[in-house]
């Protein structure tokens, strides 16, 4: 299955755009916003738990990433509610499930093998952020090949300063104005963009700001099919 997979081009998904199709589980629905290959392939997705359901146990070989973005989300008897961003690396476990029902955002497959770092942090703990370059951040995860955060735009504050090499982000509160299309849409909370490398200075944060989980770095080498 290929969705949004040439990856040299802009993609987005707004929310009003979501369309949920069911897992192999009960209960568990997602949206597809790329993808490249089967249940086991590598996939961006927003992912709906209904109150009280579950996968059964089962292991990621190419890792997955998760931000949990309403609801709570567990896994076995650790329990994760909104905010919380876990990172579970190559040949990892686990067996998620969420009581109440939960939303989260999911990458899959898109680890090297040699990542074996597992993270957890709670993204409203205030420890978590720190000021860099002029702004808000709360760093996730960092290393040779990416860089993943959480970050706080002011009003009518720019969101890249220089061309970038690519960039996938979602917006989790406020607005982002930009003219990808020269339409000068809005990309408002739960709008999913991935930007291939170039120049994009017309993407600024709304009269009221934004709150942005930025990835960069991730998408070197991949191109039309991955």
């Amino acid at each position: 299955m290929l969705v949004n997979a040439d990856f040299s081009r802009c993609a987005v998904v707004a929310a009003d755009q979501y369309h949920w199709v069911a897992s192999p589980q009960s209960g568990v629905e997602r949206v597809m916003l790329d993808r490249l290959g089967g249940e086991t392939g590598r996939a961006t997705s927003i992912v709906r738990y209904a109150s009280a359901s579950c996968f059964p146990q089962h292991q990621h070989a190419g890792g997955e990433e998760i931000l949990v973005l309403s609801g709570t989300f567990s896994e076995g008897n650790r329990h994760y509610p909104a905010g919380w961003y876990l990172r579970n690396p190559p040949g990892s476990s686990h067996q998620p499930s969420s009581d109440e029902g939960a939303i989260i955002f999911v990458k899959l497959g898109q680890m090297p093998p040699g990542e074996d770092r597992a993270v957890r942090i709670d993204t409203h703990d205030p420890l978590c952020w720190g000021r860099r370059a002029g702004r808000d951040v709360c760093l996730l995860f960092s290393d040779a090949s990416e860089r993943t955060a959480l970050l706080r735009l002011d009003p009518d504050e720019q969101l890249f300063a220089n061309a970038i090499d690519s960039a996938e982000l979602l917006v989790l509160t406020g607005e982002l104005c930009g003219e990808l299309w020269s339409d000068g849409r809005q990309y408002v909370r739960g709008c999913w963009l991935r930007l291939p490398a170039g120049e994009y200075p017309d993407l600024v944060a709304g009269p009221h700001g934004a709150t942005l989980y930025l990835k960069t770095g991730h998408l070197a080498g991949l191109a039309a099919g991955g």
